[in-house]
Protein backbone atom coordinates (compact mmCIF):
# COMPACT_ATOMS: atom_id res chain seq x y z
CA UNK A 1 0.00 0.00 0.00
CA UNK A 2 1.42 3.73 -0.68
CA UNK A 3 2.28 5.45 2.37
CA UNK A 4 2.15 9.39 3.08
CA UNK A 5 5.08 11.09 1.90
CA UNK A 6 5.75 8.48 -0.53
CA UNK A 7 7.05 9.98 -4.51
CA UNK A 8 4.62 8.66 -7.28
CA UNK A 9 4.04 9.14 -10.71
CA UNK A 10 0.70 10.05 -12.30
CA UNK A 11 0.90 9.49 -15.59
CA UNK A 12 -2.68 10.79 -17.84
CA UNK A 13 -2.91 11.29 -21.41
CA UNK A 14 0.00 13.92 -22.43
CA UNK A 15 0.79 14.40 -18.71
CA UNK A 16 2.79 13.07 -16.01
CA UNK A 17 3.55 14.75 -12.46
CA UNK A 18 5.87 13.69 -9.99
CA UNK A 19 4.36 13.70 -6.81
CA UNK A 20 4.05 12.74 -2.97
CA UNK A 21 1.45 11.08 -1.38
CA UNK A 22 -0.17 13.41 1.42
CA UNK A 23 0.68 16.61 0.55
CA UNK A 24 -2.47 18.26 -0.16
CA UNK A 25 -4.43 19.73 -3.44
CA UNK A 26 -2.39 19.33 -6.82
CA UNK A 27 -3.31 21.70 -9.66
CA UNK A 28 -2.62 20.64 -13.24
CA UNK A 29 -4.12 21.96 -16.31
CA UNK A 30 -6.75 18.95 -16.04
CA UNK A 31 -7.92 19.61 -12.68
CA UNK A 32 -7.26 19.75 -9.13
CA UNK A 33 -5.83 16.20 -7.96
CA UNK A 34 -6.36 15.44 -3.81
CA UNK A 35 -3.16 13.96 -2.83
CA UNK A 36 -3.82 12.60 -0.07
CA UNK A 37 -6.33 10.33 -1.02
CA UNK A 38 -3.25 8.23 -3.19
CA UNK A 39 -2.18 6.36 0.70
CA UNK A 40 -3.86 3.17 1.21
CA UNK A 41 -3.98 3.18 -2.84
CA UNK A 42 -1.72 0.70 -5.06
CA UNK A 43 0.58 0.89 -8.27
CA UNK A 44 -1.51 0.37 -11.02
CA UNK A 45 -4.54 2.16 -9.27
CA UNK A 46 -6.71 5.41 -10.51
CA UNK A 47 -7.12 8.62 -9.24
CA UNK A 48 -9.76 11.50 -10.59
CA UNK A 49 -9.02 15.24 -11.20
CA UNK A 50 -12.31 16.82 -9.82
CA UNK A 51 -13.17 17.19 -13.05
CA UNK A 52 -13.10 13.52 -13.62
CA UNK A 53 -10.21 13.20 -15.62
CA UNK A 54 -8.34 9.92 -14.50
CA UNK A 55 -4.78 9.53 -14.01
CA UNK A 56 -2.65 6.00 -12.98
CA UNK A 57 -0.87 5.85 -9.64
CA UNK A 58 2.63 4.46 -10.62
CA UNK A 59 5.49 3.70 -8.46
CA UNK A 60 8.86 5.38 -9.68
CA UNK A 61 11.39 3.27 -11.56
CA UNK A 62 15.29 4.80 -11.67
CA UNK A 63 14.09 5.86 -14.76
CA UNK A 64 11.49 8.17 -13.37
CA UNK A 65 14.07 9.87 -10.90
CA UNK A 66 16.43 10.46 -13.80
CA UNK A 67 13.71 12.46 -15.68
CA UNK A 68 11.64 14.00 -12.43
CA UNK A 69 14.21 14.41 -9.62
CA UNK A 70 15.46 17.54 -8.82
CA UNK A 71 19.24 18.10 -9.96
CA UNK A 72 22.93 19.65 -9.14
CA UNK A 73 23.67 19.10 -12.38
CA UNK A 74 23.84 17.19 -15.55
CA UNK A 75 23.67 13.54 -14.50
CA UNK A 76 25.10 10.35 -16.27
CA UNK A 77 22.57 9.54 -18.81
CA UNK A 78 20.55 6.22 -18.49
CA UNK A 79 23.14 4.44 -21.57
CA UNK A 80 26.36 5.27 -19.74
CA UNK A 81 24.75 3.91 -16.29
CA UNK A 82 24.07 0.58 -18.49
CA UNK A 83 27.63 0.38 -19.42
CA UNK A 84 28.66 0.67 -16.06
CA UNK A 85 26.19 -1.85 -15.10
CA UNK A 86 26.81 -4.39 -17.86
CA UNK A 87 30.69 -4.23 -17.80
CA UNK A 88 31.14 -4.48 -14.60
CA UNK A 89 28.88 -6.93 -14.34
CA UNK A 90 26.88 -5.20 -10.95
CA UNK A 91 24.40 -7.75 -9.08
CA UNK A 92 23.00 -8.50 -5.65
CA UNK A 93 25.66 -9.51 -3.67
CA UNK A 94 28.08 -6.40 -4.60
CA UNK A 95 29.05 -3.24 -2.22
CA UNK A 96 29.31 -0.49 -4.08
CA UNK A 97 31.72 2.28 -3.85
CA UNK A 98 29.88 5.36 -6.14
CA UNK A 99 32.05 8.97 -6.43
CA UNK A 100 31.03 12.09 -7.69
CA UNK A 101 27.13 11.74 -6.55
CA UNK A 102 25.80 15.00 -8.25
CA UNK A 103 21.79 14.70 -7.71
CA UNK A 104 22.24 11.07 -6.69
CA UNK A 105 20.64 9.21 -10.12
CA UNK A 106 23.76 6.93 -10.88
CA UNK A 107 23.49 5.45 -6.86
CA UNK A 108 19.60 5.30 -7.71
CA UNK A 109 20.46 3.13 -10.76
CA UNK A 110 22.96 1.12 -8.44
CA UNK A 111 21.21 0.66 -5.13
CA UNK A 112 18.51 -1.50 -7.15
CA UNK A 113 20.91 -3.79 -8.07
CA UNK A 114 23.55 -4.02 -5.58
CA UNK A 115 23.38 -5.13 -2.02
CA UNK A 116 25.16 -1.88 -0.84
CA UNK A 117 26.06 1.41 -2.05
CA UNK A 118 28.33 3.71 -0.30
CA UNK A 119 28.28 7.14 -2.31
CA UNK A 120 30.79 9.84 -1.81
CA UNK A 121 29.95 13.76 -2.40
CA UNK A 122 32.44 16.41 -1.50
CA UNK A 123 29.57 19.44 -2.10
CA UNK A 124 27.87 19.50 1.26
CA UNK A 125 24.74 20.85 -0.76
CA UNK A 126 25.04 18.21 -3.40
CA UNK A 127 25.09 15.39 -0.97
CA UNK A 128 21.85 17.09 0.70
CA UNK A 129 20.00 16.72 -2.38
CA UNK A 130 20.98 13.58 -3.00
CA UNK A 131 20.26 12.15 -0.03
CA UNK A 132 16.58 13.88 -0.38
CA UNK A 133 16.26 12.24 -3.77
CA UNK A 134 17.45 8.39 -2.63
CA UNK A 135 15.22 8.49 -0.10
CA UNK A 136 12.68 9.85 -2.10
CA UNK A 137 13.27 6.23 -4.20
CA UNK A 138 12.97 4.52 -0.75
CA UNK A 139 16.24 3.07 -1.11
CA UNK A 140 17.62 2.01 2.94
CA UNK A 141 21.18 0.24 1.48
CA UNK A 142 22.64 3.38 -0.39
CA UNK A 143 24.33 5.79 2.20
CA UNK A 144 25.31 9.10 1.34
CA UNK A 145 28.78 10.60 2.68
CA UNK A 146 29.69 14.04 2.40
CA UNK A 147 33.26 13.76 1.49
CA UNK A 148 36.24 13.16 -0.81
CA UNK A 149 36.84 9.50 -1.90
CA UNK A 150 39.84 9.43 -1.26
CA UNK A 151 39.22 9.67 2.78
CA UNK A 152 37.08 6.11 1.93
CA UNK A 153 38.12 2.70 3.52
CA UNK A 154 36.81 -0.45 3.25
CA UNK A 155 36.71 -3.21 0.13
CA UNK A 156 34.11 -2.95 -2.13
CA UNK A 157 33.08 -5.31 -5.41
CA UNK A 158 32.99 -2.02 -8.07
CA UNK A 159 34.45 1.15 -7.89
CA UNK A 160 32.88 3.79 -10.01
CA UNK A 161 34.19 7.42 -10.32
CA UNK A 162 32.09 10.36 -12.06
CA UNK A 163 34.30 13.15 -11.04
CA UNK A 164 37.41 15.04 -12.64
CA UNK A 165 39.66 12.30 -12.36
CA UNK A 166 43.88 12.02 -11.09
CA UNK A 167 46.48 9.42 -10.19
CA UNK A 168 45.48 9.57 -6.52
CA UNK A 169 41.52 8.92 -7.48
CA UNK A 170 42.60 5.73 -9.38
CA UNK A 171 45.36 4.85 -6.98
CA UNK A 172 42.72 4.45 -3.99
CA UNK A 173 39.97 3.11 -6.29
CA UNK A 174 42.36 0.39 -6.39
CA UNK A 175 43.57 0.02 -3.01
CA UNK A 176 39.73 -0.38 -2.13
CA UNK A 177 38.64 -3.07 -4.47
CA UNK A 178 38.44 -6.80 -3.85
CA UNK A 179 40.76 -9.05 -6.05
CA UNK A 180 38.46 -9.25 -9.13
CA UNK A 181 36.92 -5.78 -8.62
CA UNK A 182 36.04 -3.45 -11.04
CA UNK A 183 36.33 0.33 -11.74
CA UNK A 184 34.83 2.53 -13.74
CA UNK A 185 35.59 5.90 -14.62
CA UNK A 186 32.90 8.04 -16.68
CA UNK A 187 34.95 11.10 -17.87
CA UNK A 188 33.42 14.10 -20.10
CA UNK A 189 36.52 14.77 -22.16
CA UNK A 190 39.26 12.87 -23.25
CA UNK A 191 41.90 13.97 -21.21
CA UNK A 192 40.59 12.94 -18.28
CA UNK A 193 39.91 9.25 -19.45
CA UNK A 194 43.71 9.13 -20.72
CA UNK A 195 44.63 10.14 -16.75
CA UNK A 196 42.42 7.56 -16.00
CA UNK A 197 44.04 4.59 -18.68
CA UNK A 198 47.48 6.11 -17.96
CA UNK A 199 47.01 5.29 -14.08
CA UNK A 200 44.90 1.91 -14.29
CA UNK A 201 47.34 0.54 -17.39
CA UNK A 202 49.99 -0.16 -14.99
CA UNK A 203 47.76 -1.59 -11.82
CA UNK A 204 45.01 -3.43 -13.37
CA UNK A 205 44.92 -6.30 -15.61
CA UNK A 206 42.24 -5.40 -18.03
CA UNK A 207 41.66 -1.71 -18.97
CA UNK A 208 39.01 -0.57 -22.13
CA UNK A 209 37.58 2.44 -22.67
CA UNK A 210 34.33 2.63 -24.40
CA UNK A 211 31.75 5.51 -26.19
CA UNK A 212 28.16 4.74 -26.65
CA UNK A 213 26.43 6.48 -29.44
CA UNK A 214 22.60 6.33 -29.29
CA UNK A 215 20.22 7.80 -31.79
CA UNK A 216 16.71 7.48 -30.90
CA UNK A 217 14.32 6.93 -33.64
CA UNK A 218 11.35 9.42 -34.62
CA UNK A 219 8.34 9.05 -36.87
CA UNK A 220 6.35 11.31 -38.84
CA UNK A 221 3.69 11.63 -41.47
CA UNK A 222 6.85 11.59 -44.39
CA UNK A 223 8.50 8.64 -42.81
CA UNK A 224 11.14 7.57 -39.65
CA UNK A 225 14.82 8.91 -39.67
CA UNK A 226 17.31 9.40 -36.59
CA UNK A 227 16.65 12.01 -34.18
CA UNK A 228 19.01 15.17 -34.50
CA UNK A 229 20.09 14.71 -31.05
CA UNK A 230 23.45 14.49 -29.89
CA UNK A 231 24.75 11.13 -29.60
CA UNK A 232 27.93 11.60 -27.58
CA UNK A 233 28.16 12.13 -23.72
CA UNK A 234 31.01 10.94 -22.40
CA UNK A 235 33.35 8.30 -22.03
CA UNK A 236 33.15 5.01 -19.95
CA UNK A 237 36.75 3.06 -18.94
CA UNK A 238 36.64 -0.25 -17.18
CA UNK A 239 39.26 -1.50 -15.20
CA UNK A 240 39.56 -5.16 -13.36
CA UNK A 241 41.85 -5.66 -10.67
Amino acid sequence: MIEIGERLLLVGEKREYFVKAGEGQFSTDRGMIDLTALAGMKSGDEIRTHLDVPFTVLRPRPTDFFVHAKRSGAPMLPKDIGMVIAYTGMNREDRVLDAGTGSGVAAIYFGNIAREVKTYEVRPEFARLAEKNIRNARLENVEVVAADMLEATGEFDVVHLDLTITPAHVEHAFSLLSPGGYLSCYTPFLEHTFVALDTAGPLFRDVHCYECMERELTRSARGTRPSTRVGHSGYVTIARK
